[in-house]
Order: structure tokens, then C-alpha cells, then sequence
């Protein structure tokens, strides 16, 4: 087993780069700065790189002559005002890296150095760094624009630091791992009337009552047990007065999925479910369902890829199956090319029970051990370089 730890040198140019981007965030879209200090960077390492989808760029090293490999990071950050009183928080009012993609921009650009200084001698590696992940439509922009063409990919790979898992290990799951995101609107519409006769009206808070507790029957009785399904209401919004019954209630909330079976099945139960339950009540429901994310699935190959690399670094019991019903647009570029998407624990405390308590992602206190990034560049290195090296023994 070897170290992980990158030369001092390295590792310090990780840690200033993610440092410079923590304090300087941008929201989906609008990573214009951000993407012009890595678009500079790549040029720097005498690389061509190129912008895509907006604010996206992406750059090639390596040898022209056997396959490309992909490797993708994350550039966006969150409307979140930052609470955590580090010396590099972020400057920017009411924006932050509270989901550790400053870090994976870092560590990519790391690998890209270390690429450039020690290049494939056959295939080479495509390093993307992605637009507006936060937002969902960032990797199937990327796509529509060409990033997975000329040549398509022979595989992909993508890390997330997590700041619920200690530093020091690593999870990665073969096929399902990361939930679908759903947006779920319902409007529900009854007859006004006084708080005092409810019985000449028709009571859209009731059956929307109602409605919230018949979605739960849709995760315990409507799907296979064995599937993981959420169905979250996060707004229930209705009435103006404390004596009048309103006209109309809206409910808005999210459904996540892991099984790719259980995702195409929601729309078709979730229809029955809003209209029977509220139709119970004498009352009408507009349903509207925005799928934003599918489910990110592993491919069992790539996943052993990763858990191989990682087992050079780690023993067994810090490789940890990992899987979640937090969503991530890297499922896009899963469901065109075989790859995995794997976490690298980052958080300060030492034991996995304390881990868990640790301010999550997308918590304005959210913080990660920059002891830990070493690990995302050494996986995301030797995935890319394994592959082009099995590659290149099957042409030989």
C-alpha cells in the first residue's frame, strides 16, 4: 500500500487554487470568472482548451494516436451566505461553495498538471469542467454540445469530497447510488367559504391534508420494497384569513428515486394517488411533475476500476458501498458511456458515527478537510491512466 499524499509542492497548489475559488463563488451559469481563471490555467500547462455550454471548458492531453478517457468537474456554487468564519470565505454576499465543487475544480486541475508532465503515450484524457451542476442541466448541455463526441469516450470518471465521511476513505457502489430529483407541484382546487359552515364548501386544506399523507403510501405500498423512493412536501401554501376557508391550496415538494424501474413508474402512480385522494374530498388537483435528474447508475466495470485504484491508497474496510437519494447530474453522462462517480471522504472528524454529524452540504457551516483532496487527484489519475493502459494492451 502507498501513500496518497501528493508532493508538497502540488499539494500546496491544490490547496491555494481551491482556496481562490472558495472565495470568489458563482451561481449556475454564471461562472464567468471562474471559468476564465481555469480556461488560463489549462493555457498556462500549454494545453488548448475550449469553451462549451456557456461557462463550461474543456481541455485534452495525451497522445492523439488510442481512445480518450474522460474526467469532469463541477464549477457552480450555491445562493447560500456563507457562516463559517474561514480566512478564505467566500466574498461574494449571499453565495458559497457549500457543496465542495471548488475543491473538485482544483483537484482536476491538479491531474491536469501532473498529466502534462507525465503524459499517456497512448490515448489521451479529457478533462471537463462543468457549468451549472447545482442548477441539473449542466452535464446534458455539455452533451448536446459535443463533449462526449469526436471520439465518444471509452469511459468517465467523476469524484464528490462528502463531508459526512471521514478523510481518509473512500465510497463507491456499483449501479445504483445517487437518486433521481423530481420537482412535484400540485394545485388543488375546492369552494371558498366561512370557517364557521364548512360544510357549504368544499376544503382544499383538507384534502390537501389529505394528499400529504396518501403520497406516503406511494413509497410503502405502490413500490417494490426493495427500491429506494422519497416523497418529500417541502410547501403546503393556502388561505389569507383565520376564519375563511380558501378556494384554492398548493403543495410543492420533491420525489427521489435510486432504481431506474421505480423513476419510470412515478408519474403514472403519482397521477392516480393527487386525484383520488383529493377527489375524496370533492375537489380538483392540477398535477405537475418537472424530472430534473434521472438516477445516477454505476457501471459494475468502471466501479471496479475505482475500487482497485483506491485499494493501492486505502485497505478494504476505508472502501466503503456508498449510495444516497441525493441527486448529481453526472447521471447524465452515465446513461451514454460506461464510468462511475465515487466519494472521497472529507471531514475532520475521524470516525465515521462523528462524520454524520458534521454540517452536511448545503449547509451555510459546511466546511472539508483540504487533507483530503489527494485522494480525489491520485483515484482520478491512475482511473484514467488504467484505462488507457488496458487499452493499449488490447491493441498490442
Amino acid at each position: 500500500m502507498v501513500s496518497w499524499r501528493l508532493p508538497e509542492e502540488e499539494r500546496n497548489e491544490l490547496i491555494s487554487f481551491r482556496r481562490e475559488l472558495h472565495q470568489h463563488p458563482e451561481l449556475s451559469w454564471q461562472e464567468f470568472e471562474t471559468s476564465r481563471r481555469v480556461f488560463e490555467r489549462l493555457e498556462a500547462l500549454g494545453l488548448t482548451p475550449r469553451r462549451m455550454a456557456k461557462t463550461g471548458v474543456v481541455a485534452e492531453v495525451g497522445s492523439q494516436e488510442g481512445p480518450v478517457v474522460a474526467l469532469r468537474a463541477d464549477l457552480d456554487a450555491l445562493p447560500i451566505q456563507e457562516a463559517t468564519d474561514l480566512p478564505f470565505a467566500s466574498e461574494h454576499q449571499g453565495v458559497m461553495h457549500a457543496c465542495g465543487h471548488d475543491a473538485h475544480t482544483a483537484c482536476l486541475m491538479v491531474v491536469a498538471k501532473r498529466l502534462v508532465a507525465n503524459p499517456p503515450s497512448y490515448g489521451r484524457v479529457r478533462l471537463i469542467f462543468q457549468p451549472a451542476e447545482e442548477d441539473t442541466d449542466g452535464a446534458d448541455m455539455m452533451i448536446r454540445e459535443g463533449v462526449l463526441a469526436d471520439p465518444e469516450p471509452i469511459a468517465i470518471y467523476g469524484a464528490h469530497v462528502w463531508s459526512q465521511m471521514p478523510s481518509g476513505y473512500v465510497g463507491v457502489n456499483a449501479g445504483p447510488t445517487m437518486g433521481s430529483v423530481d420537482h412535484l407541484e400540485i394545485e388543488i382546487t375546492g369552494r371558498g367559504g366561512h370557517g364557521a359552515v364548512p360544510h357549504t364548501a368544499i376544503d382544499p386544506i383538507v384534502a390537501g391534508a389529505n394528499l400529504v399523507m396518501s403520497l406516503q403510501t406511494l413509497v410503502s405500498r405502490r413500490i417494490d420494497p426493495m427500491h429506494s423512493v422519497v416523497v418529500s412536501i417541502g410547501q403546503f401554501e393556502a388561505g389569507t384569513a383565520f376564519n375563511v376557508i380558501p378556494e384554492t391550496a398548493k403543495l410543492t415538494g420533491t420525489v427521489r428515486t435510486l432504481e431506474r424501474e421505480a423513476w419510470e413508474q412515478i408519474p403514472a402512480l403519482l397521477e392516480t394517488i393527487v386525484h383520488q385522494a383529493v377527489a375524496a374530498h370533492g375537489c380538483e388537483a392540477k398535477l405537475t411533475l418537472t424530472r430534473s435528474l434521472r438516477p445516477l447508475i454505476n457501471h459494475e466495470r468502471e466501479t471496479e476500476v475505482v475500487r482497485k485504484v483506491a485499494q493501492a491508497y486505502l485497505p478494504d474496510e476505508r472502501i466503503l458501498p456508498t449510495k444516497m437519494l441525493a441527486g448529481e447530474d453526472f447521471s447524465a453522462f452515465l446513461e451514454q458511456i460506461p464510468g462511475c462517480f465515487f466519494f472521497v471522504g472529507s471531514a475532520f472528524e475521524k470516525s465515521e458515527a462523528d462524520a454524520m454529524k458534521a454540517a452536511p452540504h448545503h449547509n451555510p457551516r459546511f466546511m472539508l478537510d483540504e487533507e483530503s483532496f489527494d485522494l480525489v487527484v491520485r483515484i482520478l489519475e491512475d482511473s484514467a491512466r488504467y484505462e488507457l493502459n488496458e487499452a493499449h494492451k488490447a491493441v498490442l
